[in-house]
């Protein structure tokens, strides 16, 4: 344990070290280049203002490069070659894609937790945001709505285990959810392998996390609608059905669609969930695990796997233009 502390702490040092140097010497440099006598001070202040920024977004620009830019040109390269990554095989994996039923059963799965997570999370932190105001103990149900955001998607899967747990029916239910039920007369059941359920089941755990995140950008855009416009539709005898609806929910509307937008990013990246619940099995694959599957699994398959990144790429790439036009939209109106 010692020795994790001590390397983390030595990692965090020689980063920070590194960094410093790097922009120390780098800015050393400059100025040594700059005093050679080629040019006039004007000339060298606008080199540096031109410069300068390029030093310190050079670390940046490089990682992004190694670590996005190149895996994803390589991914798209291996996706028209064969299981080896050697033998060029055009739009065959492609076609596969299309035909595979496990393809249409992970579309389905994403299509069911694009529809409802977004929608259920952005309502429910919503609807926090709004009651919790309106209480004195407002913050401490904030603070307890916001807390699954602090734990990682597999930690909060193993919790969630804990709740659908199933020990046979002839057993002793530890689980809270077989619990409930067998106190209510009725079976308990493996919720996690009910045919088509199950997602709805695995569903649950991400609306969980997620609630508190839409809670909290919507509880800072509730806090910018004017007070005036509130007490103007009170006195003119609106309902505080009719004030949400047609008052609050309008004037943070652009909110609603960047938290919906997000999390929707999210969901089609969402991996972690059901790898640690079910690993995939009774019909719960999402993309991100069927391609998982044909990397990692019987040997390993780049050409298909490749394939299914791509698709997944192309799928988040229609939410993210939305949310930035929308972010422009927004720029361009202030």
């Amino acid at each position: 344990m010692s020795d994790s502390i001590f390397q983390t702490l030595l990692a965090v040092v020689v980063s920070i070290g590194a960094c410093l140097l790097y922009f120390a010497g780098s800015n050393f440099v400059l100025d040594r280049i700059l005093a050679l006598p080629f040019a006039t001070r004007n000339r060298r202040e606008a080199i540096r203002s031109n410069v300068q920024p390029w030093l310190f977004m050079a670390p940046a620009l490089l990682l992004l490069g190694v670590y996005l830019v190149y895996p994803l040109v390589e991914t798209f390269r291996l996706s028209f070659f064969d299981a080896v990554g050697e033998t060029f095989v055009g739009l065959a994996n492609y076609v596969w894609v299309f035909k595979d039923d496990n393809f249409f059963i992970t579309i389905r799965n994403n299509f069911l937790w694009l529809l409802v997570v977004p929608a259920v999370s952005t309502a429910l932190g919503l609807i926090v945001a709004v009651l919790a105001d309106r209480v004195w103990w407002g913050n401490v149900a904030k603070t307890l709505v916001f807390m699954p955001m602090a734990i990682s998607f597999v930690g909060a899967s193993v919790i969630w285990k804990f709740v659908y747990d199933f020990r046979g029916p002839d057993n002793e239910q530890i689980g809270i959810l077989n619990a409930l039920v067998q106190g209510m007369g009725m079976e308990p059941q493996a919720w996690v392998t009910v045919p088509f359920w199950n997602n709805f089941f695995l569903m649950a755990i991400l609306i969980w996390i997620q609630t508190g995140f839409a809670m909290v950008i919507l509880s800072a855009a509730l806090r910018g609608v004017p007070t005036d416009t509130i007490e103007a539709a009170r006195i003119d005898g609106a309902t505080e059905l009719q004030i949400f609806f047609e008052i609050m929910v309008p004037q943070v509307m652009s909110t609603i669609l960047v938290v919906w937008t997000t999390i929707t990013i999210t969901v089609l990246k969402v991996f972690d969930i059901v790898m640690a619940m079910t690993g995939g099995q009774w019909d719960t694959s999402v993309l991100a695990n069927l391609m998982y599957d044909w990397m990692f699994r019987g040997g390993g398959d780049y050409g298909r796997s490749s394939t299914l990144a791509m698709v997944l790429m192309f799928a988040v790439i229609p939410v993210m233009a939305f949310n930035i036009r929308r972010f422009r939209a927004e720029e361009a109106q202030r």
